[in-house]
């Protein structure tokens, strides 16, 4: 696009992620320095610890744990006991999804760099739109879409470092792109995920080691985050995480995060935009998630329609979402600093929420997508902050004397 017929800037939108200073990219670096990896800046200001277990809960929002604190006395506990200077709040990633989040904790990196800018996403050199989450095409090398090491790769082996997630997670394309590196030990229960975790730390005297849950994402966007379902979901992780506490080495430095939160979205406010022409007219490409939404135009190059589609747009949800450029999006940082082969991933015209909206292109998703109640890729507080708890693990020791 030679020029835009817009500002650099929208001015409603909310600041970006603070990319390098207090979001999700920054907990494995500054693990990283906490265990005396040379070559790593420690911007959350971690202690030394010889051992640092990182608990990833997808999809633990913020303001979600804050407004549920009666279903959380473990992690209620740890925060009331404070953490000095370390923060208690981070932003995720832009958008605020698993994948650009997953791939910003792995890399130490924003979306415009590590290029894993939604959940569904344009791959200009198929010349279609690819999964990078569940369903990788057959076309895209995690290796090479992601090139950047991880944090881990650059740790390991001074640095023994492990994962601890679901058997399915090894070897998968995400888990190559943004997790690459270090030790995969499966298991499917979240007692069996614990006492892996507490057991693999208590081996080795140095050592990394990531604990992902998956199981209260899964619960809010089947039932949302308001539901009695996530709740007993919060409970379990609560139960699991203090637990972990009780079996893990004495000292062991333990930080719990999430990679984005959630709101709900009723039925009535899930809309098929691909059913209206006016909509889709002079779109090439749609892509996103139905809070983050990628529109590619015909003609990137074309200003008049570029202007069209987002006057359309504006016409008919600018009450209920940003509407943005891709120009627009790239000034105001949401992704930080883009690479030139990053930037085509990117719509040329973006609509991220921030009403109670959830977008989708129904030509393209299956039916069974607009039964999904718990949502997130905006910028909307409830979805891109995320909480940081750190503690020092009691130990087992201390644990039997406290009962």
């Amino acid at each position: 696009m030679t020029g835009s017929p817009f500002p650099a800037a929208v001015e409603s939108l909310p600041a970006a992620p603070a990319y390098g200073h207090r979001s999700i990219a920054e907990v494995l670096p500054s693990c990283a320095s906490a265990l005396g990896a040379v070559g790593f800046e420690n911007p959350l200001g971690l202690p030394h610890a010889p051992r640092v277990c990182v608990v990833m809960v997808d999809g633990l929002g913020r303001s979600l744990l804050a407004g549920r604190t009666a279903h959380t006395p473990f992690l209620r506990g740890k925060l009331q006991d404070g953490q000095g200077s370390i923060p208690t709040t981070l932003d995720a990633a832009f958008p605020s999804t698993t994948a650009a989040s997953l791939a910003s904790f792995g890399t130490g990196l924003p979306p415009g760099q590590h290029g894993m800018v939604g959940y569904d996403v344009l791959a200009p050199h198929l010349g279609r739109v690819v999964n990078q989450l569940n369903g990788w095409d057959a076309g895209v090398d995690p290796d090479k879409w992601q090139p950047f090491p991880t944090v881990f790769e650059r740790i390991h082996p001074e640095i023994p470092v492990a994962t601890v997630s679901l058997p399915q997670f090894e070897g998968s394309p995400m888990t190559r792109a943004a997790l690459r590196g270090g030790r995969f030990i499966g298991a499917e229960t979240l007692h069996a995920r614990t006492t892996a975790a507490a057991a693999t730390l208590a081996a080795a005297p140095r050592m990394l080691l990531y604990f992902y849950l998956n199981e209260l994402d899964k619960a809010g966007h089947v039932a949302g985050c308001g539901s009695r379902a996530w709740e007993e979901a919060l409970e379990e992780v609560d139960a699991c995480i203090r637990r972990l506490d009780a079996q893990l080495p004495a000292n062991t430095l333990v930080l719990v995060t999430g990679d984005h939160g959630m709101v709900d979205v009723a039925e009535e406010h899930r809309i098929d935009f691909g059913a209206d022409p006016e909509l889709v007219e002079g779109i090439r490409f749609t892509a996103g998630e139905p809070r983050m939404v990628h529109l590619h135009l015909e003609d990137p190059a074309d200003d008049g329609a570029l202007r069209g589609v987002v006057e359309r747009w504006q016409e008919r949800f600018g009450k209920q979402a940003w509407i943005m450029t891709k120009a627009q999006a790239i000034a105001q940082g949401l992704f930080g600093e883009v690479r030139p082969e990053v930037e085509q991933r990117i719509g040329d015209v973006i609509v991220a929420p921030h009403g109670e909206l959830a977008l989708y292109d129904g030509r393209r998703v299956r039916a069974s997508a607009f039964t999904m109640v718990g949502q997130h890729g905006s910028l909307t507080k409830a979805e891109r902050l995320v909480p940081l708890i750190a503690f020092r693990a009691s130990g087992p020791a201390q644990s039997k004397r406290r009962r």
